[in-house]
């Protein structure tokens, strides 16, 4: 497994890390399935792990994937990173956005004593608010880090703009947005470049489409015959495509079996260089 710094000054973690989301919303695994695939991740060489409080089915048992996580990684916390996405209501099992400064701060707090640390490691503002000006979002999770409440901030979902607004009130360590084969805006928004340029450290998640793109991975052009060539699973073809494209990139892969979260930890040993990335483009659909 392949490492690298998280981010301008973070800690030097593995660049394929595990989704929770999987394991904690509809269509999730039982307990015990759940927690393997966790243990699988960490006996693969994951240290990245990706979490939220909004990671359950509804309203009445937020902070589920913490939880599970929590659980799995006893013994082993200080060695592992975890990206904690805050700014997210689940009513009724809806998925709305609240980044109000009242709510954050609340959903910190109470991640903290979910998953039993003194400072959250990284905090993700999920996204725009439209009731409450970005910079206020943004500018109450850098308050939290002054306060020691949280290591290091980052944003989702942004395009350049909403990224240099961010950057103008926060010290913004982490971005992470949507990537995958078939959505590939993100090459040509000038988010990926803004974060190899300053060091910014550059998530991807969904990597294959999420539970519908997944599936149709392997009917994309070619992509099946470059894996079949280099001895790697479309999904790990995928990875490590992602992993390669820019010194600051990581990649957070969702499981629900151990045997997923191992083929995809397989990535993170793979070095492509600029002959190999062109090749496995040409094989997908452009940006």
């Amino acid at each position: 497994m392949r490492m690298r710094r998280l981010g301008p000054d973070g800690p030097t973690v593995s660049v394929v890390g595990l989704g929770g989301m999987l394991l904690s919303i509809s269509g999730r695994p039982p307990v015990d399935q759940a927690l393997r695939v966790i243990k699988s991740a960490l006996d693969s060489g994951i240290n990245l792990l990706d979490t939220s409080d909004a990671y359950c089915l509804d309203d009445q048992e937020v902070g589920h994937n913490e939880k599970l996580l929590t659980r799995a990684v006893e013994g082993q916390r200080d060695e592992l990173t975890i990206l904690t996405t805050v700014g997210i209501r689940r009513p009724g099992g809806a998925w709305t956005v609240d980044s109000s400064a009242a709510y954050l701060r609340s959903s910190v707090e109470r991640s903290l004593k979910t998953q039993l640390v003194d400072a959250l490691d990284v905090a993700l503002l999920y996204g725009l608010d439209s009731r409450i000006p970005y910079e206020e979002s943004v500018g109450a999770l850098e308050q939290l880090r002054q306060e020691g409440k949280v290591k290091a901030i980052g944003v989702c979902n942004v395009d350049a703009d909403l990224l240099r607004r961010a950057e103008s009130v926060g010290r913004i360590s982490v971005v992470q947005n949507r990537w995958n084969p078939q959505a590939r805006e993100i090459e040509k928004s000038g988010v990926l470049e803004r974060c190899t340029e300053t060091g910014m450290a550059f998530v991807a998640y969904q990597p294959f489409g999420g539970t519908l793109g997944a599936p149709t991975l392997t009917t994309l052009g070619k992509l099946s015959d470059q894996a079949r060539r280099r001895r790697l699973s479309p999904y790990q073809l995928v990875l490590a495509w992602m992993a390669n494209k820019a010194p600051t990139t990581f990649v957070v892969a969702g499981a629900r079996r151990p045997e997923s979260i191992e083929d995809s930890a397989g990535a993170g040993a793979v070095e492509f260089d600029t002959d190999a990335i062109r090749a496995v483009e040409n094989t997908l659909p452009q940006p």
